[in-house]
């Protein structure tokens, strides 16, 4: 045989062409392995995005928030690529669309929301390049699982950013159109500064700081999401009425189920404390948590943190049901403001001055509030049994087991000490009841 009858001489085949069955199983694979390191990511993104716009510096519960937002955008997103789910079949993560309200209801600019959501697909991009680079896969299957990832993570950030843009609109609108509302951010500066402008503030709200201010939380309570604030509105309204408000209430929404508002009473003397607890005529659902009036900027700002403590009393998790309206001049209402900020503590005092009356049980229930009862009717049998609608014997009786219920717990204590613990139990229940054994 001759040179020239030689075959010619190939060179090595290709290798053959990915298919997008093998480039979308490993794409499910490194989504599998990346639920391990989920808390990971979540915190790298989260330092990402507030190094550069950290907006939330002053705002713990919304810096807690955007955190849980960004949490929830990991999840879904690992899950997104570990189990091949369409973007059209994805529920939104509630953090994030709550986080996007709230960023309307504080008037934060859209533009900060898109690009957190911009860095955060950057975030999970570098973490995807480098879990393929460490499997070395050819070439063209790399490339073609990376295109696959981009795909995915593109069209989740490009799903997930229209969705809470257009909820930050919804919201900012329902904020413009809200009757009498003022910016959050001005009152918040009003409140927080340590050398305020008042004249400012006057200049910017039309509210005038030179006159006797209450201050008021409202919030609802029910389930008509949509119609809150209308009702939070009609609410405000309604007070502004009844306790025969001076002028317009300053009112501003701090999210769409709660607005702080002070009513204004020029130079009139201030509402009588027992016409704070007669408001009535307010919409179903609707919650009043009062301060006391106080005048001028100092009293606008005092009574505001004493609305804010009622509020806290009346809102921590676990309370028995509280009145549709707490005030901060309310029988024990400041006292336990003040406690209830270190439950554990007051929970271990409660249970050492009431002994077995700080047993959670419907017998320890009654006598407590037998006991309470008695305490502010002047410790007057008779009085007690006429409120209660009770034989006078039964008052006795009862009297005498919730003393000797007390006696279980630590000696020394008076009835100052009891009178107290037992209003604690009245406003905090369970949170400082001894459970059943």
């Amino acid at each position: 045989m001759t040179l020239s009858a030689l075959p010619p001489q190939r060179g090595p085949e290709p290798p053959p062409e990915p298919t997008p069955t093998r480039a979308s199983a490993l794409v499910m694979e490194i989504g599998a392995g990346l639920r391990a390191r989920e808390s990971e990511i979540a915190e790298v993104m989260t330092r990402r995005i507030t190094n550069e716009i950290d907006y939330t510096r002053d705002d713990p519960p919304l810096a807690d928030l955007r955190a849980a937002s960004i949490h929830a955008n990991v999840a879904t997103m690992i899950e997104l690529l570990a189990s091949d789910i369409p973007v059209d079949h994805l529920q939104p993560p509630t953090a994030s669309v709550e986080y996007a309200r709230r960023m309307a209801q504080r008037e934060i600019p859209s533009n900060f929301l898109v690009r957190a959501y911009h860095m955060g697909q950057n975030v999970m991009m570098r973490i995807c390049h480098d879990e393929v680079g460490r499997r070395g896969l050819p070439t063209p299957l790399g490339l073609a699982v990376l295109t696959r990832l981009t795909e995915l993570v593109y069209a989740y950030t490009d799903w997930i950013t229209v969705y809470v843009f257009e909820t930050y609109e919804t919201e900012r609108m329902r904020r413009t159109n809200a009757r009498g509302n003022v910016h959050s951010s001005t009152v918040h500066s009003l409140l927080s500064a340590t050398a305020p402008d008042p004249a400012v503030f006057e200049s910017e709200t039309g509210y005038r700081l030179d006159q006797t201010h209450l201050a008021v939380i409202l919030w609802y309570t029910g389930n008509d999401e949509a119609g809150a604030l209308s009702l939070l509105d009609s609410g405000t309204r309604t007070l502004a009425h009844v306790l025969r408000a001076d002028g317009a209430p300053l009112v501003t929404a701090i999210d769409r189920r709660t607005l702080w508002v002070w009513i204004p009473f020029g130079r009139q003397p201030a509402v009588e404390a027992t016409e704070l607890g007669s408001v009535t005529g307010l919409p179903e659902g609707v919650r009043l948590a009062i301060g006391l009036p106080s005048p001028g900027l100092d009293g606008f700002r005092r009574s505001q943190q004493q609305a804010a403590a009622a509020y806290f009393v009346a809102t921590i998790p676990g309370t028995p049901s509280a009145p549709v309206t707490i005030g901060f001049g309310d029988p024990g209402v400041a006292v336990v403001s003040l406690l209830a900020k270190n439950l554990d503590s007051t929970r271990e005092w409660v249970r050492e001055v009431l002994g077995g009356l700080a047993d959670d049980t419907d017998q320890a229930a009654t006598l407590r509030d037998t006991l309470s009862t008695f305490y502010e009717s002047g410790e007057s049998h008779l009085h007690t049994a006429q409120q209660m609608i009770l034989h006078r014997n039964t008052v006795k009786y009862r009297i005498t087991k919730a003393v000797e219920a007390t006696r279980g717990g630590a000696t020394g204590h008076e009835k100052l000490d009891i009178a107290l613990a037992l209003r604690i139990c009245r406003f905090l229940g369970r949170n400082v009841l001894r459970p059943p054994s």
